[in-house]
């Protein structure tokens, strides 16, 4: 089977996280860049890629990589690529661009120039005088960086973060791939204990539990690609039939989420039930300061409210001492924070953060606080809090 180049691309930060899901896949040669890695596939490695990777943004084939330093040489070198491998004469065509300290400023102007020459690749391949355009999408990316354009094809169309279970958002909602990003950058494992005492829609223990029992995040959406000629239907239905082969049974996953408002449980739950793990994660409606936790060990995985989604610093405070009272005397419980209020290690004095990561939720600058607990001498019991 001919070999393709594939991008995975990623939210800042995310790169390591990808790269370790590309491997366990048996990907190898992997490149890797700010926000994305590249590396070797097949046209069959196209749905496993979609339906598998959980931390990643997308999807994209690499179909060109030149320099670009006038209109005239985009155009030509665009022309110059074998665009109908992947486009038949019917397709729906999307242009999108973006250009970094190029002498290609124009964004709009080179997804112009790119359009066109791609329609002029198909026309005279196909020996049309025009494309209907009726057929499936394609979505083309020429990306300028440093006089270098890159032309992908998008093989995702909605982003990965979409995995097709969350019914209702928050003000600012925490992107799915960068939920099951946490849980996989945290020392948590299936049999213990983790809580998210301020759980929200639920999305980062609903990723955890479907880590911990193999679902594939993106076994109930559709993608992009799936309507493209080139890739065989069938294989569509062998990744899917594998992904739903791998799925371990309905365990005793001590996994508990508490939120004080009883509308965002009823959402989790909910949101956990179409995922599929409504029977993995208990939630209930508590305030962070009425919970007890009783047990010696543990991992906190949490995306407090921080200034945006509250707005108030006299709000977010007590939040953050509660926190550090609750878990001053816990060594034995690994806390994993994300927030953007940089203030946070100044309330939680347990000890300074283990490690620090930049991170992007969407376009909100957010840091991701890890404070590593001591291990546990014996597995934790499933009771946690009262």
């Amino acid at each position: 089977m001919p070999k393709i180049n594939v991008i995975a691309t990623s939210t800042f930060g995310l790169e390591a996280v990808v790269k370790r899901e590309l491997q366990d896949l048996g990907f190898t040669k992997l490149t890797v860049a700010d926000g994305k890695i590249e590396f070797e596939a097949t046209f069959e490695d196209i749905p496993r890629l979609n339906i598998n990777l959980r931390a990643a943004d997308r999807v994209l084939v690499k179909v060109g990589e030149f320099p670009a330093a006038d209109f005239g040489q985009l155009f030509d070198r665009t022309k110059e690529l074998a665009w109908e491998q992947w486009i038949p004469r019917d397709a729906k065509i999307t242009v999108i661009g973006k250009c970094v300290r190029s002498i290609l400023a124009s964004v709009r102007s080179s997804q112009s120039i790119a359009h066109k020459a791609v329609i002029e690749r198909l026309k005279s391949k196909y020996q049309i005088e025009w494309l209907p355009e009726t057929g499936p999408e394609f979505t083309i990316q020429v990306a300028i960086l440093k006089d270098v354009a890159q032309l992908t094809l998008d093989t995702s169309g909605p982003g990965l973060h979409k995995r097709a279970y969350r019914m209702q958002h928050g003000e600012v909602p925490l992107r799915e791939n960068l939920a099951a990003a946490l849980v996989l950058l945290s020392f948590w494992k299936k049999d213990r204990v983790l809580i998210d005492p301020m759980c929200g829609s639920g999305t980062i223990l609903i990723e955890a539990a479907m880590i911990a029992r193999r679902i594939a995040p993106g076994l109930k959406r559709e993608f992009a690609s799936e309507k493209w000629p080139a890739i065989d239907k069938g294989f569509w239905d062998e990744a899917r039939k594998a992904a739903r082969a791998a799925i371990l049974p309905e365990g005793e996953l001590k996994i508990f989420g508490y939120d004080i408002d009883p509308e965002r449980i009823k959402d989790s739950q909910a949101n956990a039930k179409k995922a599929g793990v409504g029977q993995d994660i208990i939630f209930e409606q508590k305030d962070i300061k009425d919970l007890w936790i009783n047990q010696p060990h543990g991992i906190v995985i949490c995306n407090p409210p921080y200034g945006i989604k509250l707005g108030s610093l006299k709000e977010l405070t007590p939040i953050y001492v509660t926190m550090h009272h609750m878990f001053k005397s816990k060594p034995g419980w690994s806390l994993y924070i994300l927030t953007g209020d940089d203030r946070f290690p100044d309330f939680f004095k347990r000890a300074r953060p283990d490690k620090v990561r930049k991170l992007f939720n969407g376009t909100i600058e957010v840091n991701y606080y890890q404070y590593y607990g001591e291990k546990a001498e014996k597995v934790e019991t499933a009771e946690v809090v009262s």
